[in-house]
This record gives structure tokens, C-alpha cells and sequence, in this order.
């Protein structure tokens, strides 16, 4: 007997899936949990696995097709299923014999004609012999007016033999709808503000050995940018709040996206009651996620959720930008690269002019939910928490 293969439950609000690549031929011999093939919906890339042992009898969904929860993808048979049979071309139906002409118009219908300007060869004839009727007449007359023909669109731009074109994924599909209903729905406005990564960076080289030595990862800058947001977070909530409909959701708990770049494009996995996470588990954690996001093995639960988000352009390079919100959320901070730059620093009442390593850091924001002065405030206690990590310690 046949094993069904079937779309699985693919996660909350996600109901449909392209079907990436069959990783089995017809024929192939499959054992239990073998993978057979790859879906890619709108968030992750996941594997249908066999269920049971025998022969991938047949694919009734081919690659690059769109497939429902618990659709039917093929079957798992005992021996390699036959070829169907090439079904005979079905022969053409006769063709309808042609209405019969209409006779010599009844003098009322001529008279509608006249007034309405109608054709009556026109109009499909009801009376005896296909004869079109006064009814007939009257009938298309009341009838509304044929919509206008639209404009045929403009002809497709020709190929050039240079180029090569890629049928968007699921998951650039997704990505590029997002960040469009970002910008529609959201009063999107980025502040900015600089950073001196003299003592985080100081921080870093005293006690990374030691850390990793008793960790077994390292310790990096994402857990003192995740701990001091999630201090501003708490001093200014709307930050950390949403919109939904006419009411305004304040989140009493920290659940981080940390956006990740894969081959297949940006995903945000979320880092949960961060908050509540020391700065090895929030590392082993990002390091986790970050690891099956590369290998595409990101669950429907890892990227769910997410009260604030945190992307770094600084690992491509990137000295300043504008990040887009991750929608439905009200803020999302943007670190950048490090770079030496002269900088003029008082002390003791003194202005000196010296060489630090300085981060431009930008916050986007809903400004629907945020006034500037939070958005301001948030990116200052930033700043001071990364500049004088001690306060995160304290909690000051």
C-alpha cells in the first residue's frame, strides 16, 4: 500500500508553500526520515522527511509550484512506479451548428433598432427559428454597456543574451513585501547618534579569553548592544510596544530579533526573554541562531514574535544607514562598522583632540507610537551604557 506524502502544518499564519526541490527521483529507493523535499515558505526552508521505507512510486507536484497545508505530494510505493500512459489526445467536438439567420424582422423590432441604433443580427434570437423578438430587442437594449476594451500593456522589455532571470523565492517574495508595508504603513523616521567603543572594546580584550575559556563562546558586542537596549527598552516601553488596530500594546517582556544575513536572503530569529539572559546565553544563543539560519534550519518558532530588533551593517562594511522597521514592531537599532576618528574629548575642563574607535548607531522608529524626544532619549542611554558598561552592572 502507497504512503501519501503530504505538506506538513507549516507554522502560525503561514498556509501555503513553494515546493523548492525534490531531493529523491521517482524510483529512488527511500528509508524512514529520509529527506524528499524541500519547501520554502515565506519565513524558513523546511524538509519533508518519509515516513516510511520503499520507493518514491510517483511526484504529483513539481518544483517551483505552489502547494497548500496538507496537499499531496507524491507517494512512497513498494517498487518504482510504472509510467503513466500517455492518455490519447481527446478528439475535438463537433462544431455547434451556426444559429439559424434570423428571418425578416417584425416590424417593432425594426422600430427599436431605429431607435436604439441595436443590430438585431446582433442579438441572440428567442422566437420561433432563431427569430428575434421585440422582447429580444428590449432586453438588450436595457442591457449596460460593455466595459472598454483596456489598453493592451506595454509590450515586455527584450531579453538581452547578458542577462540571466531567476524567479524570485518565496522568501525574497516575503522580504520585499515587508519592507514595502513597512514604508506604507509606518511614519518611519531613523535618529542617529555616535558612539565611543573605547570601553566596550577595552572590556572585550581583558576578559574574551576568560570568557570564552568558561563559556566556550566568545564575547562579542551583540550581548552589551542587546543588554543596553533592553535597559532602554525599559526606561522608554513605547519603544518596545506595537499598534494593533486603535490600541496601543506595551510588551512587558524582551523577546530580541537579531537580523542575520543567509544566502537566501534576511531573517530575523529572536533571542526570548532576553531580558532575563545572562551575556554568555544571549552569545551562545545568537550563535545558535545565527548557525541554523546559515544552514537553513531556522523553525517557524525561532523567527515568531519579536518585540525589537537589532541589525549590524557594520559586519558588511556598512558606516551609516537607515534600517527599515520589522514590522509589526515600533523600533529597530542599526549598529555600524568601527572606525578611528578624531574626536575632541574634555577632560577636566580641558578639550583635547584624540583618535577613538567611534560607531554611528541609528534607530528607526514608528514615529505613530514614538515621539522623537523617546526616540532621542533611547539612543542616548544607548550610547552611555556602551560607553560606560559598568552601568549595565548597576543597573544605573
Amino acid at each position: 500500500m502507497a504512503t501519501e506524502i503530504r505538506v506538513p502544518t507549516l507554522g502560525e499564519s503561514v498556509t501555503e508553500a513553494t515546493v523548492a526541490k525534490w531531493l529523491k527521483n521517482v524510483g529512488d529507493p527511500v528509508k524512514v526520515d529520509d529527506a524528499l523535499v524541500e519547501l520554502e515558505t515565506d519565513k524558513v526552508t523546511l524538509e519533508v522527511n518519509a515516513t516510511a521505507a520503499g520507493t518514491l512510486s510517483e511526484i504529483l507536484v513539481n518544483d517551483g509550484e505552489t502547494v497548500g497545508v496538507g496537499a499531496l505530494l507524491g507517494s512512497i510505493g513498494g517498487a518504482v512506479a510504472a509510467a503513466a500512459p500517455t492518455p490519447a489526445p481527446a478528439a475535438k467536438p463537433a462544431a455547434a451548428p451556426a444559429p439559424a439567420a434570423a428571418a425578416v424582422e417584425a416590424p417593432s423590432v425594426r422600430r427599436i433598432a431605429a431607435e436604439t441604433g441595436i443590430d438585431p443580427a446582433g442579438v441572440a434570437g428567442t422566437g420561433k427559428d432563431g427569430r428575434v423578438t421585440k422582447g429580444d430587442m428590449l432586453a438588450a437594449a436595457a442591457a449596460p454597456a460593455p466595459a472598454p476594451v483596456a489598453a493592451k500593456p506595454a509590450a515586455p522589455r527584450a531579453e538581452d543574451p547578458r542577462e540571466e532571470r531567476v524567479k524570485m523565492t518565496r522568501l525574497r517574495k516575503r522580504i520585499a513585501e515587508r519592507l514595502k508595508m513597512a514604508q506604507n504603513t509606518a511614519a518611519m523616521l531613523t535618529t542617529f547618534n555616535e558612539v565611543d567603543m573605547s570601553a566596550a572594546m577595552a572590556l572585550r580584550a581583558q576578559y574574551n579569553e576568560t570568557f570564552e575559556k568558561k563559556h566556550g563562546v566568545k564575547l562579542g558586542f551583540m550581548s552589551i548592544f542587546t543588554k543596553a537596549c533592553i535597559a532602554a527598552l525599559k526606561e522608554l516601553p513605547a519603544v518596545n510596544a506595537e499598534i494593533d488596530g486603535d490600541e496601543l500594546v506595551y510588551k512587558n517582556y524582551y523577546d530580541i530579533g537579531i537580523a542575520v544575513g543567509t544566502e537566501q536572503g534576511l531573517v530575523v530569529p529572536v533571542v526570548r526573554d532576553a531580558d532575563k539572559l545572562s551575556f554568555a546565553d544571549i552569545e551562545k544563543t545568537i550563535a545558535g541562531l545565527g548557525k541554523k539560519a546559515r544552514d537553513g534550519k531556522l523553525s517557524m518558532e525561532d523567527l515568531t514574535g519579536g518585540t525589537f530588533t537589532i541589525t549590524n551593517g557594520g559586519i558588511y562594511g556598512s558606516l551609516m544607514s537607515t534600517p527599515i522597521l520589522n514590522t509589526p514592531q515600533s523600533g529597530i537599532l542599526g549598529m555600524h562598522k568601527i572606525q578611528k576618528r578624531p574626536i575632541v574629548v574634555t577632560e577636566k575642563g580641558v578639550d583635547k583632540m584624540e583618535i577613538r574607535p567611534m560607531m554611528y548607531v541609528a534607530l528607526s522608529y514608528d514615529h505613530r507610537i514614538i515621539d522623537g524626544r523617546e526616540a532621542v532619549t533611547f539612543l542616548v542611554r544607548v550610547k552611555e551604557a556602551i560607553e560606560d558598561p559598568a552601568r549595565l552592572l548597576f543597573d544605573v
